[in-house]
């Protein structure tokens, strides 16, 4: 229950991460994207359904690392400023960071009670939790192909821009590879991200329960 629940919440997660960007680039000047679909929370108007939602949705389901996806395409020379091109890079990001804050939210207000039989609201909501407080820390990292570098991108001279523009799916390679590996900076990062979730309240018990038994359904797949 618990495993199909965070999986059908992350999908959503990831809807909302792509409508973030498309309805800021909107505000910012490109109506493209009217057209596109993208002013939709349907996941099959993306222009990478693949790279945004299933690649995203098998990852985490397999390997338990909750991966950002894909971007939608924006017509950046419809954008008004450098301003505006950072704010449609960060809108995903902080997306993500809202709907943490959102499951985090009953855990501070106190209405989580610890028990014995804790049910499965509790442990999915602070799953699901954790793997937001994830997604916003990867997709913020500098990183080219990722949000955290669009965000610096447009104030970067126009060389650097162009020789980093070959790295975009490099960049998300070495994301994948250094996460599903044993090194310092994967370390560095989990410990981080660990650290999310109990510093905004949610019950590290709660946490630990839903990361079990997502962990238990995902083994055996």
């Amino acid at each position: 229950m618990i495993f199909f629940s965070v999986l059908i919440l992350w999908i959503i997660s990831l809807c909302l991460h792509e409508y973030s960007h498309a309805r800021v680039a909107f505000a910012g000047g490109d109506s493209s994207v009217v057209g596109k679909g993208y002013l939709t929370m349907n996941p099959l108007r993306y222009m990478h359904p693949f790279m945004s939602i299933i690649l995203p949705l098998i990852i985490l389901a397999l390997g338990g690392v909750p991966l950002p996806g894909g971007a939608v395409y924006i017509d950046a020379t419809r954008i008004r400023s450098r301003a505006w091109l950072s704010g449609v890079a960060i809108a995903g990001p902080l997306a993500n960071l809202g709907l943490l804050l959102l499951c985090a939210a009953p855990f501070a207000l106190g209405l989580y009670q610890p028990s014995e039989e804790t049910g499965t609201l509790w442990p999915t909501l602070a799953l699901f939790a954790y793997f937001q407080g994830a997604s916003f820390v990867f997709n913020m990292l500098p990183i080219p192909g990722l949000d955290g570098y669009g965000v610096i991108e447009p104030w970067l001279p126009i060389a650097v821009r162009k020789t980093l523009d070959h790295l975009r799916m490099a960049g998300f390679v070495l994301l994948l590879a250094v996460l599903m590996t044993d090194n310092p900076v994967s370390k560095a990062l989990m410990s981080a991200i660990a650290t999310l979730p109990t510093a905004l309240g949610i019950s590290p018990a709660a946490l630990r329960e839903g990361a079990r038994a997502f962990n238990d359904f995902r083994g055996g797949i």
